[in-house]
């Protein structure tokens, strides 16, 4: 079959399998990724994610990645929630946990799927032709790449969106030596929209297009190690599992499609604080199985629990937080004083 073919019973593959989007774009489809990434890396918001430096090489060049690769095919899978992830916000003793995370391991459900639409084509096309599968845990610039592809645009917050997606979906990537026919890059339809900028808790965009993860409150309750600066604490409210403020007040989620899989339904639902401070490892291990929460760790999560209890303005969590004063974990028994003294 012609390789426009083989493209079109790709896309109708990986429809049929649940993804919701599918373009194809060069490994080198995206250069100025590179100068955007060293910017980033050199004026420090990276943090503390010192595996963004130690392969920028990598993450820069879809091309350094794997040399060999000829095409790069991109799919998006929606994990659209069915309520308004913001609602949560104003219930102080209860915890707001982010949507991606409140369903079964992403990494696991998009991989399964990707495999699959992989093997398949490998089945199609002639015994030397070989994939490479990868889901947000190898040093791969998605989003540039995505939007390369046609599947949607980098927005003011960084993420990607797509006028047919909305904001919520995951991006999975197969790279691949076959020379597939290639897509038609998207462009910006953000427009003078501010919605994303304006409502972050703690002011993480510098600029349009722009993020500092160090104020960022998905990387602060996720990849910090460590306490977390006071002043910022406050600013995180009762989140604590990433953040959905900016990609819940996007307009363009009006086009949001439903999540096809139900393994994004939500189980874990909007707990409540003090049930989740009391949890020591064997309970936070039990509790949090199968779930991208799990990879924080107890000390961490509940960590920000007790910056959530500090932020809830609430006196009667107050005997919750003093009883982990004395936790083995400096962090945690720092995090626990500060909780106490705010509700004093």
């Amino acid at each position: 079959m012609s390789p426009q073919d083989l493209k079109d019973r790709l896309i109708a593959k990986a429809l049929e399998e649940g993804f919701s989007k599918v373009g194809i774009c060069a490994p080198d489809a995206a250069p100025e990724t590179a100068g955007r990434l060293r910017a980033f890396l050199q004026a420090g918001r990276h943090g503390q994610m010192g595996w963004m430096a130690e392969r920028e090489e990598w993450r820069g060049s879809a091309a350094a990645l794997w040399p060999e690769a000829q095409s790069v095919i991109m799919l998006a899978e929606v994990y659209t929630p069915e309520d308004d992830p913001l609602s949560i916000l104003s219930q102080p003793d209860r915890a707001a946990v982010s949507v991606y995370a409140q369903g079964k391991d992403y990494h696991d459900l998009v991989k399964r799927r990707l495999k699959r639409v992989g093997r398949w084509l490998l089945d199609q096309v002639a015994d030397d032709a070989a994939i490479k599968v990868f889901v947000d845990t190898a040093p791969v610039m998605e989003k540039p790449l995505a939007q390369a592809a046609g599947l949607g645009w980098q927005g003011k917050h960084t993420n990607l969106l797509a006028r047919d997606l909305g904001s919520w979906f995951f991006l999975g990537a197969i790279f691949t030596t076959l020379d597939l026919p290639k897509d038609t890059a998207e462009i910006g339809h953000c427009g003078s929209c501010r919605a994303c900028l304006d409502i972050c808790p703690t002011g993480a965009f510098p600029a349009p297009y722009q993020l500092d993860a160090r104020r960022c409150i998905s990387y602060l309750t996720i990849e910090h190690k460590g306490p977390v600066d006071p002043d910022l604490r406050a600013m995180m409210g009762n989140r604590i599992y990433g953040c959905d403020d900016c990609l819940a007040v996007c307009p363009w989620n009006k086009f949001a499609q439903a999540a096809k899989d139900l393994g994004y339904q939500p189980k874990v639902g909007a707990p409540h604080l003090a049930e989740l401070a009391r949890l020591d490892d064997a309970g936070f291990r039990a509790r949090f199985a199968g779930s991208p929460i799990k990879r924080i760790g107890r000390d961490r999560f509940v960590r920000n629990v007790l910056y959530a209890i500090g932020n809830s303005g609430m006196p009667a969590l107050r005997v919750v937080a003093d009883q982990l004063r004395t936790d083995p974990d400096p962090t945690v028994a720092e995090a626990a004083a500060w909780a106490v003294a705010r509700l004093s």
